[in-house]
């Protein structure tokens, strides 16, 4: 975002006079650190010092022993060439320039010696130039220079940004995520491919990425742990240890910062929940609430995926999971135990399929769900429900073919692994599908997009199907069924005096902000989600909502109902407009030459 721009948006969300607060970081980065960023030209220096030398020897002797030797003027005396002149011709004949002999034509003597120095100075540069490209080969080098270069970038950095330790599935879905918000971030990752495709993204903006291993204290510090800016780390690696190790860096060197870390550990989300307050996203813990909840309000669950998704997500269908009746899963590991225990908790019956699974315990047949007998012995014919729940692909898509064959009408639930296989599964069309990495990123999404999101989703499941069902057709009938942006609206009467004197009134109701500012008998393509008062929340405040200073809104619409509601806010003219009907002058001048005053316009 431009300079003046952001300074023009500072300006409406803290009001004139006022700045963002700057945390006071006293945590510095460690000066091992410092020096390792720093180390590039000490790298140079001792790889390239004995090419250095011998070029520099080269020179040294080619222009004494030219100066030794004697030469003829134009007139035929004898003459010496003089130190600046014989270094001149050493430079001119090693770079391969060849001005030609100057000052003087050479004798022989000189030509002999100029000879000698042209092949002393091709082999001092050949090894020069060989010795600087295995250089720039040599990968401490590439990572020496990358480190500094990352270094410098995030201590350039001034707007709020967030710090991604973890940079896959997870965190390339983030990244997209919120830079379509406007939001910065600095990218951590153990891999040099992911850091190297991080660089292929179309971001808007310039993202810091580094290959380095975010365990570390010291790379966390690098990557702006101590940054005054940083508002937040997210953990979201592959390595449940890491993260845990993240987390705890966080908590006892910036406890002042939020935290998200993702496991799928049990043990490590306790261990986890030791330092602080994180929070701790376990996507088998996730997708068994959502299951639930899709069984239990269908409704509720389609709107809570819905605004989850962020924006451009399309309408999801509401799905009917069977409520009855026995279901049938394959894969007894941590997922699919976990799964089981919802299942059961919502009175359905589950029988489970594996191979290392325990033969004394109940309910669960040992063997591989793609054989007959054991479907047979499960008793799939009979069931309602099947989820293919393992931690291979290539297995979860043959068990969904297997139990459609034997039968179709079941239910079929899916857990994807790899990204890779997303166009299979796609394929195989299932009910219900378990992407470790969506559900990770959208719970994520919906923590750090706006508070006033996540308090929404909070409060959702309390309102009831009938609720839920309503806000759906109304969002889709004011927005269409395309998500397209969420947006948090402040109302201060410091912004603007307009803003002031209509807050001041009395008489500000909800349905006036939301109308157009071209046709104010038109409604925005908008819907306010929320109404943050103080202490007070209020879902889905109506038209006649009386709006006061310092009241918070979040907003579901159209980028240009977005654009509309802050021309509102923003021009005096357009506010009295929409307010009152009356097309009032945004200029004094004309104002007074029109005989209208702002204060006869907005009673």
């Amino acid at each position: 975002m431009a300079g003046p721009l952001r300074a023009f948006w500072r300006l409406v969300a803290y009001g004139p006079g006022e700045r963002p607060p700057r945390r006071r970081i006293r945590w510095r980065v460690p000066a091992e650190s410092a020096a390792q960023a720093s180390a590039t030209i000490f790298l140079v220096l001792r790889r390239m010092r004995w090419p250095l030398i011998t070029v520099i020897v080269i020179f040294a002797v080619s222009t004494i022993g030219l100066t030794f030797i004697p030469g003829r003027d134009a007139d035929g005396s004898p003459n010496r060439m003089s130190i600046f002149h014989s270094f001149y011709v050493v430079s001119y004949t090693a770079t391969t320039i060849g001005f030609g002999e100057l000052p003087d034509p050479f004798t022989d003597a000189q030509r002999l010696w100029v000879t000698v120095t042209i092949y002393l100075s091709v082999v001092g540069w050949a090894y020069t130039i060989g010795s600087l490209l295995t250089l720039l080969q040599d990968r401490s080098f590439r990572r020496a220079l990358a480190l500094q270069h990352f270094t410098r970038k995030v201590a350039r950095l001034r707007e709020p940004f967030l710090l991604i330790a973890g940079y896959g599935q997870t965190g390339r879905r983030l990244g997209r995520t919120f830079d379509s918000l406007g939001r910065q971030f600095v990218v951590l990752d153990a891999a040099e491919e992911n850091i190297e495709a991080l660089d292929l993204e179309a971001y808007r903006f310039d993202v810091p990425g580094l290959a380095a291993d975010a365990r570390n204290p010291d790379h966390l510090g690098i990557a702006g742990l101590g940054h005054f800016a940083c508002e937040a780390v997210l953990a979201m690696t592959n390595d449940d240890e890491v993260n845990l190790a993240v987390t705890m860096a966080v908590a006892l060197l910036r406890p002042d910062l939020p935290v998200i870390a993702r496991t799928v550990s049990p043990d490590i989300e306790h261990r986890m929940r030791a330092f602080g307050t994180p929070t701790v996203v376990n996507p088998f813990d996730r997708f068994g609430d959502h299951l639930r909840l899709a069984l239990r309000a269908p409704a509720t669950y389609q709107l809570i995926t819905w605004l989850e998704s962020g924006p451009g997500a399309e309408l999801p269908e509401r799905g009917r999971p069977p409520t009855q009746g026995r279901w049938v899963l394959c894969g007894y590991g941590r997922f699919g135990q976990k799964l089981a225990a919802d299942l059961r908790a919502e009175g359905l019956t589950v029988t489970a399929i594996d191979p290392a699974a325990d033969p004394d315990e109940d309910d669960v047949v040992v063997g591989d769900g793609s054989d007959p007998d054991v479907m047979a012995r499960a008793d799939l014919d009979g069931a309602v429900g099947f989820v293919a729940g393992t931690d291979n692909d290539t297995t979860n898509l043959s068990l969904i073919a297997a139990a459609r064959r034997v039968n179709p009408d079941l239910f079929v639930a899916a857990r994807q692994n790899r990204p890779a296989n997303a166009a299979l599964f796609e394929a195989m069309e299932p009910d219900a599908l378990l992407v470790l990495a969506e559900v990770v990123a959208k719970e994520v999404y919906a923590k750090l997009s706006t508070p006033l999101l996540w308090r929404f989703l909070q409060e959702v499941p309390d309102q009831g199907e009938e609720w839920a069902a309503r806000m759906v057709d109304r969002l889709c009938g004011r927005c269409g069924q395309q998500l397209r942006t969420l947006w948090p609206v402040r109302l201060r009467a410091a912004s603007s005096l307009a803003v002031g004197r209509w807050l001041g009134t009395g008489t500000a109701r909800l349905g006036d902000l939301l109308r157009s500012p071209h046709d104010r008998d038109r409604p925005l393509a908008a819907v306010v989600l929320l109404l943050k008062r103080g202490d007070e929340f209020v879902l889905t405040p109506g038209d006649d909502t009386e709006l006061r200073d310092g009241d918070e809104l979040l907003i579901a619409g159209e980028p240009v109902a977005r654009r509309a509601v802050d021309t509102t806010l923003l021009v005096d003219g357009v506010l009295d407009y929409v307010v009152s009907g009356r097309s009032v002058p945004s200029s004094w001048i004309w104002r007074k030459l029109s005989g209208h005053s702002r204060s006869s316009s907005q009673r």
